[in-house]
């Protein structure tokens, strides 16, 4: 519709603008007759599953703060930061680990509990399965579906149910019982397969270290 600058008429082009408003959202008028996504509605998705994370999340610290679980605590490493936590654990008894303090970061995907968090270490430790840079390697901290390499079954991988407390009781094992099938760090599995003295003053002396650090 063309209006001429001599009879614009306000109610007009207000017509005008709403009828061509509509021809480009409407999917039905599209020449292709498909539906096209909206940004705002993409947007509106992401926003509403970060928001059922959060509320999820602060149910989950509400719970640990009343119910305490031997091995660890939890916290927020910025209080207006839901998706970032602070975990210190507590090197198992009757383990090499004994009597660390060991300091590790939990950092939560928006779409939680869709997909896993990726937990750190900040405190020094010599484990197979903890990569140089502290990330931890389980089976539960990988996404859904098959382990291309086939070291892992589906049913071992993450899952919707896991929670901030099975994580971390789940690191508390992988401590206990290291796996030196699939390493994160191939040095520490080869000397806790084949130099296991030397493996022990490693750990020993990040330990120490983490006593220290208290």
């Amino acid at each position: 519709m063309v209006i001429s600058a001599e009879s614009r008429n306000p109610n007009l082009l207000f017509i005008s603008l709403s009828l061509s408003l509509s021809l480009s959202l409407s999917p039905s008028l599209s020449t292709n007759n498909r539906l096209s996504r909206s940004p705002f509605s993409v947007s509106g998705a992401v926003s509403l599953m970060a928001s059922q994370a959060s509320l999820l999340l602060q149910k989950q610290l509400k719970d640990l703060c009343k119910n305490p679980v031997d091995g660890f605590s939890a916290g927020l490493v910025d209080e207006t930061n839901i998706f970032e936590w602070s975990v210190t654990i507590i090197g198992p008894p009757d383990t090499l680990y004994e009597g660390g303090f060991f300091n590790a970061v939990m950092t939560f995907p928006s779409n939680y509990p869709n997909s896993p968090p990726t937990v750190k270490f900040t405190s020094e430790i010599w484990h197979p399965n903890v990569y140089p840079d502290g990330r931890v390697c389980i089976s539960i901290l990988h996404p859904p579906g098959d382990d291309p390499n086939g070291y892992e079954l589906a049913s071992e991988r993450w899952t919707p149910v896991h929670t901030v407390e099975s994580i971390v009781l789940s690191i508390i094992s992988m401590l206990s019982s290291p796996n030196d099938e699939s390493p994160a760090n191939v040095e520490a599995a080869k000397e806790w397969r084949d130099r296991r003295d030397d493996f022990k003053k490693k750990v020993s002396r990040c330990v120490r270290k983490s006593q220290e650090m208290l």
